[in-house]
């Protein structure tokens, strides 16, 4: 049967690539929300949505916060959804120092703002977007769900950390199907400016020095983002199942995966390996000194030095775990750039 699915933050990186696998794979309806802010150009935001409205497909764009109670309530009245993916937020650590009202209004009410609707509006599943930064300085690794995760270092990690309890209590007291998904450091063609890959490169194009933080000392877990499509496509399409506890209330139908590479990689290791696509793919000459572009400077606050996805759960209830090697994602990521900015 044909399916309702609304995707917010359907002109954002990892929401414009999973609006395109849907219509790519099914004949599902989507119907995508978005604000289209001008927390990075919004020109990038544009030429997602215009590659999406260029395919065949049954797809409809409402431009919109989900902040806007009003809003979310008139668009879950109008469409009747069976599955919702919540992946409209106000990104980013360093932002969240500067800005935390921002990340009030988006990550924590316009949640709640989604919860709501779904609950009054029988939806089959909620999949919602998480977050590594959960863990904060999380000393064990690789970083499990099963690991306690009650101390954030940024407030960007709190509320979505929030989410996760939001959901869990919804889960419980309305019998809501919902799953979390907690990301590590998306990457890829087309993504965030503002992402360490994607600001480098705007600096070593202008020959202006790039800050390596912790002194090159830090881990991430980059995670390519058709890898993360997948692994969204995949839980969309198993809801936990709903079950009744031996008190005769139902036990939260409730689930939180990690979706990462599995294979951290060294920042000093990741900015050479960019530079050598960045070279391949013409972006920068032959000749560029890379050496010369690089600072080495202390940690910035609300930064963690690893994170590292255990991919177990994931493995175990979908038989996925990603796996595109940072050399193959950065590669693809230099083209992109070379024809989108015309290099």
């Amino acid at each position: 049967m044909k399916r309702t699915i609304l995707v917010t933050g359907a002109a954002g990186f990892i929401g414009a690539n999973l609006v395109k696998e849907i219509l790519r794979t099914t004949d599902d309806a989507v119907v995508g929300l978005d604000n289209l802010n001008s927390y990075y150009d919004p020109a990038l935001k544009e030429f997602r949505l215009k590659e999406i409205e260029s395919m065949k497909g049954d797809f409809t764009f409402v431009k919109g916060d989900i902040a806007d109670k009003a809003l979310i309530e008139s668009i879950f009245e109008k469409y009747s959804f069976n599955i919702v993916v919540n992946l409209a937020a106000q990104a980013g650590v360093r932002y969240s120092i500067t800005n935390p009202d921002a990340y009030i209004e988006s990550n924590v009410i316009g949640f709640y703002n989604i919860l709501e609707a779904v609950r009054h509006h029988g939806v089959d599943h909620l999949v919602y977007a998480s977050s590594s930064s959960v863990y904060g300085s999380n000393k064990k690794v690789p970083y499990s769900t099963e690991d306690k995760v009650d101390n954030p270092v940024s407030l960007y990690a709190a509320t979505k950390k929030s989410n996760e309890l939001f959901a869990h209590a919804y889960s419980k007291l309305y019998n809501i199907p919902s799953t979390g998904l907690r990301f590590f450091t998306v990457y890829g063609p087309a993504g965030r400016p503002d992402m360490a890959y994607f600001s480098f490169t705007n600096k070593l194009i202008k020959g202006e020095t790039i800050k390596i933080f912790n002194y090159g000392n830090c881990l991430r877990d980059f995670t390519y983002v058709d890898d993360i499509v997948k692994g969204i496509r995949l839980v969309m399409e198993k809801a936990p199942e709903k079950k009744t506890g031996e008190d005769g209330l139902p036990l939260p139908p409730y689930a939180v995966y990690n979706i990462g590479n599995n294979k951290p990689e060294n920042l000093l290791d990741f900015v050479k390996i960019l530079s050598e696509e960045l070279v391949r793919a013409g972006v920068l000459p032959e000749s560029y000194d890379f050496e010369a572009h690089k600072e080495l400077v202390p940690m910035q606050m609300g930064d963690v030095p690893v994170t590292f996805a255990d991919t177990t759960e994931l493995e175990r209830d979908f038989g996925f775990r990603p796996s595109t090697p940072l050399r193959t994602g950065l590669r693809a990521f230099a083209e992109w750039y070379k024809a989108f900015y015309k290099v």
